[in-house]
């Protein structure tokens, strides 16, 4: 039986929690502030936490999180950088509907064991890794997102996963509204070696 008092004080903790990374706070974080296990589990059973994805709890009383694929990815694999139609999804370009969140890692990097939300990974190396990254602060979260640029060289050179027409509708809307300028999409096409693909798309649509 877990007492009032434990759950007050991890109740505190929590909502101090709450000023950043959304207030989801793992497991092992809450042993290290002094909450038992057993404290979390009565919480979560008697509903006052929830369990975002396997080893992960915030307050259920807590606002929603906006961003939650986004967020609970970003916690499940930091040096992750969220990447094709995720990215493309985030910055409100074309019509797809991420089914998973896409996130890019070094090729070194082992493969992440998550379990929620269902996450697909692509590995880059050098500047395809580096370049074109945004930071954006996703309810508290640092969420690194490549930028629209980066992400339209990467959909022409994961073409054949995604789809030609993918990579094509994520240029004309990026070219259309203004998100990137052509010297931004020609600079990430090199970076991505995809430049000779995406030229003649982009001078048709000059």
């Amino acid at each position: 039986m877990v007492s009032d008092t434990k759950k007050q004080q991890a109740r505190r903790i929590f909502q101090k929690r709450g000023q950043k990374h959304g207030g989801v706070m793992r497991t092992r974080d809450a042993m290290g502030r002094g909450i038992h296990p057993r404290t979390l589990y009565a919480m979560r059973d008697a509903g006052e936490l929830q369990q975002v994805r396997r080893g992960c709890f915030r307050l259920a009383d807590m606002p929603d999180i906006g961003n939650p694929d986004l967020v609970t990815a970003t916690l499940a694999v930091p040096k992750g950088i969220i990447c094709l139609i995720s990215a493309l999804s985030f910055h409100g370009i074309g019509t797809q509907i991420p089914r998973v969140v896409d996130v890019a890692v070094h090729k070194d990097t082992k493969r992440p064991r998550v379990d929620y939300p269902p996450i697909r990974i692509f590995w880059f190396t050098g500047d395809a890794l580096t370049a074109g990254v945004q930071t954006h602060d996703l309810d508290g979260v640092s969420v690194k997102i490549y930028s629209p640029a980066k992400t339209v060289a990467d959909c022409f050179k994961f073409r054949n996963r995604l789809g030609l027409d993918v990579a094509i509708e994520a240029l004309r809307e990026v070219r259309r509204n203004r998100l990137a300028t052509v010297d931004e999409l020609i600079e990430m096409a090199k970076i991505c070696r995809v430049a000779n693909i995406m030229r003649p798309y982009m001078e048709a649509m000059s």
